[in-house]
């Protein structure tokens, strides 16, 4: 079985190469990451003979979309139903802990309604240790922060909602 560490250890490394899908099989537990895309997968895949308990952090088998899984419901009360699909979600390239700013007391990156560009940065996600700041890739305006400081996120997890110029 995959430990969680490992996991992240292999995300980032794909991430930083050009390597565009690795999958690894070991003990019966079958781990597939691909970089993302418009329909981009990500399977895991675990043989757990029944005698065993369920592990800590409760990975079940599952197959996991990520334009879907992991989505936050974009219909909330300030989202009008029409327009979440005309907005672009900027999401989380790894595992890791989201920060809206630099320090606790410095002013968040980004808010609600700030205008970003190419190389604005929104956050920051930490992951073993390390600080990487995203950036929003996309010129538009911030429509909805998704996910609360300090809060875990997960690998193609919607973080932010914008309105593309």
């Amino acid at each position: 079985m995959f430990k969680l560490s490992e996991i992240k250890e292999l995300i980032k490394l794909v991430d930083q190469t050009s390597v565009h899908e690795l999958e690894i099989e070991m003990e019966g537990t079958r781990l597939s990451i691909r970089k993302p895309g418009k329909t981009e997968v990500i399977q895991y895949q675990q043989s757990i003979p029944q005698a065993y308990p369920t592990a800590p952090l409760h990975v079940q088998p599952m197959m996991h979309s990520i334009d879907q899984g992991t989505d936050r419901s974009v219909t909330d009360q300030s989202t009008p139903t029409d327009l979440s699909s005309t907005l672009h979600k900027i999401v989380s390239p790894m595992v890791g802990t989201f920060y809206r700013s630099a320090s606790p007391d410095d002013a968040p990156f980004v808010s609600s309604g700030d205008k970003v560009d190419l190389k604005s940065t929104v956050c920051i996600i930490e992951a073993m240790k390390l600080m990487n700041e995203l950036e929003a890739e996309i010129k538009g305006q911030i429509v909805e922060v998704l996910v609360e400081n300090g809060q875990l996120v997960e690998y193609g997890q919607p973080l932010f909602l914008v309105k593309t110029d």
